[in-house]
């Protein structure tokens, strides 16, 4: 076998949502912070991003995450984190893929029944709790960072639908949120299609017309992804959504383009995004939990721990959590004659 690249991974998922960790095969990563590093890593080695997210290694629905080392000495990892076009601060459903590798594998070394570390991100540091018994990881949890709405109830037109009331929040990405039943839309699995579509119409719309930077980052902006939200489905939940990450930011063809895919979890930050959103409406408060219902009816559990200020915005400092578990441990080879040594996209699937 002649390779030029040997990269070795740990295929995991957090409540449905695929996020492979990378443990081995990466090149050296400068910088001074994990922020620092996801810059370079952006400008100058993105062609791994691409190796493992496109076929035929991977597939639009992918994750992937880049074990590096932290900067901050708080920090007891670090991890960038990778989706089909962009390179997201944050990401709760890769966080607890990540956490449940770190500590599965033996990499940083499990307590039970509790193991408490910091992660470090590209948002900045994540504190984590992982509840351990006989080996296995069986939740995690995290402090999120702060999170706070930008834009309430703004109304946008959305080339192909129409009018549509918006919010706009950061919970670790900028996103736009929209209720799904002012499109006699309904979150479920077999409307995938449907939500992807309307999605993404919804972010480019939202970029256009409600442009956000992060006050703290002005390397942040967005919004870079959409959320549709609904009713609880399920007894001990409180609402349900839709997240769609973006496989491609150039315009579609068409609105019948499908350049997405459903994040098969409830989606951690997005999750935070509709509690700030909440919080500021009056709606939840301190203390309380939240459980969101993803498309596939998994839950991610979300608590407001605390309040603060992120420059002029009221924010909330979150707590997600949910489980992980992992299906496999691959190693990935290119060989120097392979006509697709950045991985290639094909219109049936990727839009």
């Amino acid at each position: 076998m002649r390779s030029s690249r040997m990269i070795t991974a740990v295929e995991a998922h957090a409540e449905g949502e695929p996020g492979r960790v990378i443990t081995g095969g990466l090149p050296p990563i400068p910088g001074r912070s994990v922020f620092e590093k996801m810059q370079w890593m952006q400008a100058n080695a993105d062609h791994i991003r691409l190796l493992m997210l496109r076929e035929p290694r991977g597939n639009p629905a992918l994750c992937c995450n880049a074990l590096v080392a932290p900067c901050h000495p708080e920090a007891e990892a670090g991890v960038i984190i990778m989706e089909q076009t962009e390179y997201p601060p944050m990401s709760g459903s890769n966080v607890i893929c990540t956490v449940t590798v770190l500590l599965e594998t033996g990499i940083l070394p499990m307590v039970e029944p509790v193991t408490d570390f910091t992660l470090e991100t590209p948002a900045g540091l994540v504190r984590v709790r992982a509840d351990c018994a006989e080996g296995k990881v069986t939740r995690v949890g995290f402090r999120n960072v702060p999170s706070f709405a930008v834009h309430l109830d703004v109304t946008i037109d959305v080339p192909g639908f129409g009018p549509a009331i918006v919010d706009v929040a950061w919970g670790g990405m900028f996103y736009v949120i929209a209720e799904a039943a002012q499109f006699g839309l309904e979150i479920a699995p077999d409307s995938g299609a449907d939500m992807v579509r309307l999605s993404e119409a919804l972010r480019r719309a939202a970029v256009a017309q409600l442009p956000v930077t992060h006050p703290e980052n002005p390397a942040l902006t967005g919004p870079t992804i959409s959320q549709l939200t609904g009713p609880a489905t399920r007894t001990g939940t409180h609402g349900r959504s839709a997240v769609t990450v973006s496989n491609s930011l150039a315009p579609p063809p068409s609105v019948a383009s499908l350049p997405g895919a459903l994040d098969r979890s409830p989606c951690g930050t997005g999750t935070a995004a509709k509690m700030a959103c909440r919080y500021a409406r009056g709606l939840l408060d301190v203390g309380e939990d939240y459980v969101n219902e993803g498309p596939l009816g998994t839950t991610f559990t979300g608590r407001i721990e605390d309040l603060t200020q992120v420059g002029p915005y009221k924010a909330i400092v979150p707590s997600i959590s949910g489980q992980g578990w992992i299906y496999g441990i691959s190693q990935y080879t290119l060989d120097p004659t392979d006509p697709f040594q950045q991985g290639f996209r094909v219109g049936d699937i990727w839009g």
